[in-house]
């Protein structure tokens, strides 16, 4: 204990009007080592979902372009087939 006579165990003042106004508090502090990581995680998050759409996007393209070439060679196939039934009679 102090002998000029304040306690030093006691727990410091509070602040009634920022508990009470939380949103016009805006002196807070941020740990920065936290802050990077969380950041860190969001950047690793973000560049995992950007390689997983480029996987997705080119398999859709490969899919499209095997569509598209196997409706050709059918259509193709029946106008030649139409063709040649044609040219029989």
């Amino acid at each position: 204990m102090a002998t000029d006579g304040t306690d030093t165990t006691a727990f410091p003042e509070g602040d009634a009007e920022a508990e009470l106004n939380p949103s016009q508090n805006t002196s807070f502090e941020v740990d920065p080592v936290s802050s990077e990581i969380a950041s860190d995680k969001v950047q690793q998050n973000l560049e995992r979902k950007e390689a997983a759409k480029a996987r997705r996007d080119a398999a859709q393209t490969l899919k499209k372009t095997i569509i598209i070439s196997a409706v050709i060679v059918a259509v193709a196939g029946a106008a030649f087939a139409i063709t040649k039934k044609l040219k029989e009679k």
